[in-house]
Order: C-alpha cells, then sequence, then structure tokens
C-alpha cells in the first residue's frame, strides 16, 4: 500500500498485535523502541528485536532519556514537592511518545505513528474525533486529552475496537505467547517501588512539617509533603476518634492539611488553560468530565476562557486532586482536557 507507519513498540501484547495487525494489511511497518533511561535496557530492547523479527517487522532504538528525564520525571518530581499528584503518562504521552519519537518516526519518513492505545479516531464528516476504546474496561483516552488535532491526525490507534481478550487471542492465534499477568503498571519508572523508596533513590531529601486540621491546629507530623495526596488515610500516625484523611497540601506552609471524610466531597474544581481536540466549544457548554483516570464520568457544566476552565459538577465528587487532569467528553467523544488546579 505504500504507507510507511512506525508503530511505538514496547514488548508488550498491545504493541507487538498492533504493528502485526498493520503488517498483515500490506503496510511498510517499521518499530520504535524508546531508550528512556531503564536499566535493563540491553534485555528489553533485545526481547522487542526478538517479537519484531517474528512478525516480520524491523525495530530500531531510539534514545530519549535525557528529554524522559526533563520533561516527565523532572515534572514528576516537582509536581509532588508543590503539593501536587501528577498523572505523567499524560505528560509523556504529549512531550515523549506523540512528541519527541512522533518526530524521530517522521525523520525516518514515516507518514502515520502507531500505538497500541485502547482509542478509537474517526475522521469522517470532515472532521477529526477522538472517541473511547471499544472496551470499556481499557478506554485509554484520557491519557490523549492533552494532544492537539494535528499530532492526531498523525496517529493509527489499531486496536480501538478490539477488546483485550480479542486481542490476546489475536496474538496466541500467530504464535505469540503473551500472559494476562504480565500487565504494565502505569508508572513505568517507579518499577514497583512505593512514592518514598522513589523519591529516596532520586535524592529527594525528606522535610518533616506539621500535620493540621483546617482550624490551624496541630495534630501530628508528616514525613515530607511528596510522600501524601488528597484522600489519603493511611500512614497519618494521628490518634483520632474518628478517620482522618488528607484534605489538602500546603506547600508554601509544608503542611498537611486533614479533616474527615465528608470534607473531601466538593461540588466543583478549576483547571490551566484547556487543550480542545474537539473545535473550541462557546464559553459554557455541558458535558461530561473525568476527573482521574479510574473516575466514573460525572456530569456537569464548563465555563471556560483562555485562562482555564471552572467546572461544576452535577454531584459533589470525592478528593478531586490538583496536578490529575480533567478530560471532558460528549457521547463517547473525548473533547479535550485541562490540568486541575484547585
Amino acid at each position: 500500500m505504500g504507507k510507511k507507519i512506525a508503530v511505538a513498540m514496547s514488548g508488550g501484547v498491545d504493541s507487538t498485535t498492533c504493528a502485526m495487525l498493520l503488517k498483515e494489511e500490506g503496510f511498510d511497518v517499521f518499530g520504535l523502541f524508546m531508550n528512556l533511561g531503564q536499566e535493563d535496557f540491553a534485555a528489553q530492547f533485545g526481547h522487542v528485536r526478538d517479537l519484531g523479527a517474528r512478525i516480520g517487522v524491523e525495530v530500531v532504538a531510539v534514545d530519549l532519556a535525557k528529554r524522559f528525564r526533563r520533561e516527565v520525571k523532572d515534572f514528576f518530581r516537582d509536581s509532588y514537592l508543590r503539593g501536587r499528584t501528577p498523572n505523567p503518562c499524560v505528560v509523556c504521552n504529549r512531550k515523549i511518545k506523540f512528541g519527541a519519537l512522533m518526530e524521530e518516526a517522521r525523520s525516518l519518513g514515516a507518514r502515520y505513528l502507531a500505538t497500541g492505545h485502547y482509542v478509537r479516531l474517526d475522521r469522517k464528516e470532515g472532521r477529526l474525533r477522538l472517541r473511547k476504546g471499544m472496551d470499556p474496561a481499557k478506554d485509554q483516552s484520557y491519557f490523549l486529552c492533552r494532544l492537539d488535532r494535528d499530532t492526531l491526525a498523525a496517529c493509527l490507534f489499531p486496536l480501538g475496537g478490539y477488546r483485550k481478550e480479542e486481542v490476546y487471542r489475536l496474538a496466541a492465534a500467530r504464535g505469540l505467547g503473551f500472559s494476562p499477568a504480565g500487565e504494565s503498571q502505569d508508572v513505568c519508572f517507579l518499577a514497583g517501588r512505593s512514592l518514598g523508596g522513589y523519591f529516596s533513590a532520586e535524592g529527594v531529601a525528606a522535610e518533616p512539617g506539621e500535620i493540621v486540621d483546617r482550624q490551624g491546629r496541630v495534630l501530628g507530623r508528616h514525613r515530607g509533603i511528596h510522600l501524601y495526596t488528597i484522600g489519603q488515610r493511611r500512614g497519618l500516625g494521628i490518634p483520632a476518634a474518628h478517620p482522618l484523611y488528607v484534605l489538602e497540601l500546603d506547600a508554601a506552609a509544608n503542611r498537611v492539611i486533614v479533616g474527615p471524610e465528608r470534607e473531601l466531597w466538593i461540588p466543583g474544581c478549576r483547571t490551566g488553560p484547556v487543550n480542545w481536540i474537539a473545535p473550541p466549544p462557546p464559553d459554557e457548554l455541558a458535558a461530561e468530565v473525568k476527573i482521574r483516570y479510574r473516575h466514573r464520568p460525572v456530569r456537569c457544566r464548563i465555563r471556560w476562557n483562555e485562562a482555564g476552565a471552572e467546572i461544576v459538577f452535577a454531584g459533589p465528587q470525592r478528593a478531586v486532586t490538583p496536578g490529575q487532569f480533567a478530560a471532558f467528553y460528549q457521547g463517547g467523544e473525548l473533547l479535550g482536557g485541562a490540568e486541575i488546579v484547585g
């Protein structure tokens, strides 16, 4: 068919099946494997090359370690130190996978970059629409809420119409042995470590401070603000008649603010500037919003301008967390997204 397509290959069932399907359709396919500074890079790359050889796809390594450190890992660290709980995968998709890696794909002559994301890209009716994947348990559209239309126009998502179990069956039918037990985790660079273990290894010094209630009464001491997140209950070490939860992180005062669970429920939130994938709507619209990846979408009203958005939920939502992203939907279409700031 003549179209040269690069596939972001990680060694998992999704990206391998993605490359396999495109190859079987007759496209000129090659794989790109990202060197992100992982300790076992050589072994991982060898595994991915072997998989590529089995499906007839050459795989090239792309050294993105420095950019990944700067754009993702430093962002992750700095966000926690500012009292925010970031979603590094959203940032990595924008800056690394569909940023730096797409640049490399284009330099190698690829017309499209394909990935194993469970999303659907609709190019009908003269407008590009990004829709949820057919498998509701695996839909990954949330993670793409910061991509722009020009970037998406150069993307392919072959798995969007499949369920996960179908992908495993497709791979098994071609002799590719993958086990569901091998599912990758969201934050790849944690490598199974706790936040405390990761930050300790990164040389982040803990700055203990006060744990207080809404009235400013000191209830205890925390081990470092970067080790806490909104909604957290365990690990506070405060004796109390009723359970206490983290309500807010005051980085300027180095304080963790706690209170009863009912105070975690709030009627709305604010965001930074909105990235619109769909054409920007009027300054107010009715939609659904996800405030984290595993959040069930809730109806809301959005008032927005160039500076950001004010979101009013149809009903109070629990543990709305600065640093996470609000992703906006209508009828299964991802309209866009923005970082929650308060």
